[in-house]
């Protein structure tokens, strides 16, 4: 139950702890260590110590460290999924699709490594050149300082430490204390690998003072952060000279099209709107549909939602289980309730018992509410109607975040305007904005923060830097 914190190598029990309690029952599912300033300088100090021996490393013991991490994992994946749901309440079939997706995302950047190359130059090819040897490679960048959210504990994780630890970085992560045992779990077994490399990879949590000292010293050379837009502002203000990788907030939307397979689409806009609580930033949160399908979309909409089962995380056909804390529910209900103030219409949903919140589908919504202004995060869509695609690329773009959109269309002319003119990291086509797969480059513009993930994509944008050489 209890999570400690590891000074590099060693893990060490702290004397102050604070209980997590299940969003579901309320009951202690785990303990998370109380960390502080001195704690910060003290995994600070052996990352930058550690890099000395981490960027000289062979690349095939880094590679046969993910892997053995991967087997393991594939062993104990119950065990973990199981866990996830115990401190975050995710229902156990996603949960165990995250574990899955955490293996998956290890092995890639494994193999991606492989790929991450450099490139020789004809120095002949300009005047002012002459005959050399010349080319570039890529080399680790140094200490690499990491934090996670809540939503996915696991997989977020790897996506940010299994790449940075492949190509040579020390590692300092800063995990959500609202999971503190499920990031412990996958931590000790990168750290109690054989083939691990000594002090490689720290784990710290939350604490006094904790948070300005990891982002405001000299030693992290890069911070990768996924969370909400104030921090990753307050990060890129104090963090200094360094890479910074923002994976922010959303406010994704998708586009019903005359053209589209309504049943289809309605069947997959339930999905993307409400998974994971709607505690994920590519959750659906605005459909533009189409004026002459409107009602039949806004009805197929209704009756998808309601076949989505809301309760215990623990039972295996669950598909909603409870929003993370009291403070998120409020904040849920507060959204459901200024839009009604405004003039939206409940489609279906909106009761709430104890933590579980029950899908919403808002109508007759307009862009001036807050519903659709902001990012909700929260099991909550809202129906806007349109008279043509070009309101909704409108509408869609005139947002302050760009994570993902998706329009769902048999128009080629249509499809091939949105991929263009879409103002986002991804597009999306006759699918969700909520889709990813973890071998891809993802990230936002705008709001939605700066970087990549994808292990191929973060090893080449932040856990690499590129070093000339000229032999004469």
């Amino acid at each position: 139950m209890q999570a400690d914190v590891y000074f590099g190598s060693i893990c060490t029990a702290k004397s102050s702890y604070k209980e997590v309690l299940s969003p579901y029952n309320g009951e202690v599912v785990s303990r998370v260590a109380v960390c502080n300033q001195d704690d910060a300088l003290a995994v600070l100090k052996i990352a930058h110590k550690a890099f000395k021996d981490t960027k000289n490393s062979p690349l095939y013991q880094r590679i046969h460290w993910l892997l053995d991490v991967a087997e393991k994992l594939e062993k104990e994946k119950e065990k973990v999924a199981q866990t996830i749901t115990h401190e975050v309440g995710k229902p156990i079939r996603f949960s165990r699709i995250e574990v899955e997706r955490c293996i998956e995302t290890i092995k890639l950047s494994a193999s991606a490594i492989v790929e991450i190359n450099g490139e020789t130059f004809d120095t002949t090819a300009t005047p002012s050149g002459k005959k050399t040897l010349a080319f570039y490679k890529r080399e680790a960048v140094g200490v690499v300082l990491a934090i996670t959210p809540f939503n996915f504990p696991l997989n977020l994780v790897a996506h940010k430490i299994a790449p940075a630890l492949v190509a040579g970085n020390a590692v300092v992560l800063k995990p959500t204390s609202q999971a503190p045992r499920t990031a412990f779990l996958l931590a000790q077994l990168f750290i109690e690998s054989p083939y691990a490399l000594t002090d490689a990879l720290s784990l710290i949590y939350s604490g006094k003072g904790v948070n300005d000292t990891l982002v405001q010293s000299s030693i992290p050379r890069v911070i990768s952060f996924t969370g909400s837009v104030p921090v990753g502002r307050e990060i890129t203000q104090k963090a200094g000279i360094k890479k910074i990788a923002l994976e922010l907030g959303g406010n994704a939307a998708t586009y019903i099209d005359h053209s589209a397979n309504i049943a289809v689409a309605a069947a997959r806009c339930a999905i993307g709107a409400f998974i994971n609580s709607g505690q994920v930033c590519i959750s659906l949160q605005r459909i533009y549909v189409h004026e002459s399908v409107y009602d039949v979309f806004s009805h197929a909409l209704v009756e998808e939602t309601k076949t989505l089962l809301v309760g215990s995380p623990y039972d295996e056909q669950t598909f909603i289980g409870p929003m993370i804390n009291e403070k998120a529910m409020m904040q849920a209900k507060h959204w459901v309730q200024n839009a009604i103030d405004e003039g939206a219409e409940v489609l279906c949903g909106f009761t709430c018992k104890d933590l579980l919140f029950e899908p919403t589908v808002m109508g007759n919504v307009t862009e001036e509410m807050n519903i659709v202004c902001e990012e909700v995060f929260a099991p909550i869509v809202s129906l806007i109607k349109v008279a043509s695609y070009e309101e909704a690329k409108a509408r869609m773009n005139n947002s302050p975040y760009g994570l993902q959109y998706s329009i769902f269309s048999n128009n080629l002319t249509m499809v091939q305007d949105a991929i263009d003119h879409l103002e986002a990291g991804g597009v999306v086509i006759n699918d969700i904005p909520t889709l990813r797969f973890d071998l891809q480059p993802y990230g936002g513009s705008k709001n939605s923060g700066i970087g990549k993930e994808g292990p191929k994509y973060a090893l080449i944008d932040d856990y690499t830097q590129i070093k000339s050489v000229v032999i004469c």
